[in-house]
């Protein structure tokens, strides 16, 4: 096993390293999710925690970890009679993000559950992280049916693993820590909250620190061991505060005064529902153990806040995580009842962990400042908000016309409902919520022959298959004699993801103020709603002379919507250039995920200028996607009481439908169909 990388080691990462350890000390705080990006020692932080976690002692032989103090009465290995345990080192399981739900939860051996009757179970990576980590980097990439089972079993403290009327059920209690890089796309809100505590991480800017990071990280990769054994003072140190925190967390008071603040401020900060105030109360409770005092203060809940109210403030992925901390240092303060602090003896000392000495890399007792570590991913944005003005095109092609000169980037209108949008026929992509597809989860409606391990049992299929052959098997008893021919899969159908490819008009003609205004709130509904149908999404922009991919396809629909809000407008339309873009665009898709089923959403008026024949070129281009078979909708951005109906002749050219800004509201009184073939018959 290799040497890991000493968590005092780490160099800065405050924020990073209170949350781990908050979590080690209080494993009922709820876990911490990581987020930042790239290369900024998230998973080192959390592989190095694994050292400085106490032994566990653990039933011997049982592959559950049952606790021989306490063992559970419902272990599938118990009961267990009275013995001695045997200390371990605490692990650290990894939860691979293709993992399959049957090597997260485990499996029972379906066949001899059905012949012999006996629930043979093979446990699952929940069941190896009892009593230890349970790591998943990268989990906003985590199927959406496997981040429901993980964060039901981390909330429950146990696994439920049923099969056809046959239940397994076993404790599964462990300190949860996900990372993720939101560029790559954000946790749905109801997620979010189910993590305990969040922190922003983001590579330092100060010269000395990367240096001595660059310093550090090339002195163990030579010799991990003797780096290690430089950093076994600290180490030890930083392991014996954890288990002396430990031990005082029962003793800490948590008096009505620090309540009455958590409350507060879960209130002024409109949190939904109450999980946010119980992490809360745990969080500062274990900031005061920590800090080795008896007592919770209003800088713990202050510290509290800054860790566990971030991520459940973010309603839609277009919200900016954070806390207004001006507000957050009011509320305390309306909220603090002075009476505590006539009664507090220990007042007069403001800081009573002995300034937070944090020399050993251990997340010191003072809460680490918020300021510097959570600007820098505001920052990763910047890039797309201040150059339209710099754009090559800054003249307009068509001299005279006062479309062709570029303007600046205008607001979107508010987003709204939108109808839903859905690829016609049934796919076999990732699961999701827009399209109709063969999936692991859904209904059932049919049985085929297993390919591969057995997943889901078709149980009338089974005994269907195995019923003629009874008495040639010998069968004499009361049991159904089944053998590996005999078991059927269930299929299954549900709802897959697409990729969501908009190709949006920035030329001149699309550039009137309010115009651009609501096209740019009609592409941001359709970017929620993918958001909220697990979608990938890409965006391409055509104005001027050329076309360019704003966004490759990406989960990160807030990317997405910043790119949008930066667009400029202007110059003439080549349309065509838009259409073969995106068709690159797909072309490359279907090579890296042939699953994944595209949906063209095409935001115009309609118009094509500029270049030779530019309407006939743009038609050429529709029926290239038509001929492939991709699915498109045409949003008309069409305005004024002489309408062309442009729009509706791009559509029927690339085989899809035509729909309004008003038609695209779910509450519009206009009809809109739901697969996107309807304007193909009409043509």
């Amino acid at each position: 096993m290799s040497t890991p990388y000493p968590f005092t080691a780490i160099v800065g990462q405050d924020d990073l390293r209170l949350g781990l350890l908050l979590n080690a000390v209080s494993p009922a705080v709820g876990g911490v999710l990581v987020r930042g990006e790239k290369g900024t020692a998230k998973s080192t932080a959390v592989r190095a925690l694994a050292a400085l976690m106490p032994e566990v002692a653990v039933v011997p032989g049982c592959r559950f970890s049952c606790d021989p103090a306490s063992p559970d009465p419902a272990c599938p290995d118990g009961p267990h009679a009275e013995a001695a345990g045997v200390s371990r080192a605490a692990r650290t399981v990894e939860l691979p993000v293709g993992a399959s739900e049957d090597r997260l939860v485990g499996a029972l051996d379906i066949e001899r559950a059905l012949s012999e009757g006996v629930k043979a179970f093979e446990p699952g990576l929940l069941a190896d992280a009892h009593r230890g980590i349970l790591y998943v980097d990268e989990v906003n990439l985590l199927h959406d049916h496997l981040v429901d089972l993980l964060l039901d079993a981390a909330a429950m403290g146990a696994s439920y693993v049923e099969r056809e009327g046959v239940s397994v059920r076993h404790a599964a209690r462990f300190l949860l820590v996900g990372t993720m890089n939101p560029e790559e796309g954000e946790l749905r809100p109801q997620l979010l909250d189910r993590f305990g505590l969040t922190v922003e991480v983001a590579a330092s800017r100060d010269t000395d620190e990367r240096v001595e990071v660059v310093r550090r990280r090339l002195a163990y990769d030579d010799d991990p061991e003797g780096f290690a054994a430089r950093w076994a003072e600290e180490e030890s140190a930083l392991r014996q505060r954890i288990a002396d925190a430990r031990a005082l967390l029962p003793r800490v008071v948590l008096g009505d005064g620090v309540l009455r603040q958590i409350a507060a401020t879960c209130a002024a900060f409109e949190v939904d529902g109450m999980r946010a105030d119980i992490v809360m109360a745990r969080t500062a409770t274990a900031l005061a153990a920590w800090a080795g005092r008896e007592e919770v203060t209003a800088d713990d809940v202050r510290q509290a806040a800054l860790l566990a109210l971030p991520h459940r403030r973010r309603r839609n992925p277009f919200d900016a995580p954070g806390l207004d901390e001006d507000k957050l240092d009011q509320t305390l303060d309306e909220a603090g009842p002075q009476d505590d602090h006539d009664d507090d003896d220990d007042q007069p000392d403001p800081d009573p962990d002995g300034g937070g000495n944090d020399d050993g890399g251990g997340g010191g007792g003072v809460p680490p400042q918020a300021d510097g570590d959570r600007t820098p991913p505001q920052g990763q944005g910047g890039e797309d908000g201040d150059t339209p003005s710099q754009a090559p095109e800054g003249t307009p092609d068509a001299p005279g016309r006062s479309t062709g000169a570029e303007q600046q980037p205008v607001a979107s209108a508010e987003p709204f409902r939108t109808k839903m949008l859905s690829v016609p026929g049934l796919g076999e992509g990732a699961a999701g919520r827009r399209s109709r597809a063969r999936t692991e989860h859904g209904r059932t409606t049919g049985a085929r022959r297993p390919q591969g391990s057995l997943t889901k049992l078709h149980l009338a299929a089974t005994v269907q298959a195995a019923a003629p052959h009874q008495r040639a098997r010998g069968r004499a008893g009361r049991g159904l004699v089944v053998r590996r021919d005999d078991l059927r899969q269930a299929t299954r159908e549900g709802r897959e993801g697409n990729l969501v490819l908009f190709v949006v008009d920035a030329s001149g003609s699309m550039a009137a103020r309010q115009r651009m205004s609501a096209v740019k709130g009609a592409v941001l509904s359709l970017l929620l709603d993918a958001y909220q149908r697990r979608d990938k999404v890409g965006l391409v922009t055509f104005r001027g002379k050329e076309a360019e991919v704003a966004l490759p396809p990406t989960s990160s629909v807030d990317a997405a919507a910043a790119r949008l809000e930066s667009l400029p407008t202007g110059g003439r339309t080549p349309l065509a250039a838009g259409l073969l873009k995106a068709h690159d665009v797909l072309r490359v898709e279907r090579l890296r995920d042939p699953s994944r089923r595209p949906l063209l959403v095409v935001v115009t008026d309609g118009r094509a200028t500029g270049g030779p024949e530019p309407v006939a070129l743009a038609g050429r281009a529709a029926r290239l996607h038509r001929s492939e078979g991709a699915a498109s909708v045409v949003v008309d951005c069409e305005s004024g009481y002489v309408r062309l109906g442009l729009a509706g002749e791009l559509a029927r050219e690339l085989g899809g439908t035509a729909v309004t800004l008003d038609e695209l509201r779910a509450d519009s009184i206009a009809g809109l169909v739901k697969d996107v073939t309807a304007a193909g018959r009409a043509a």
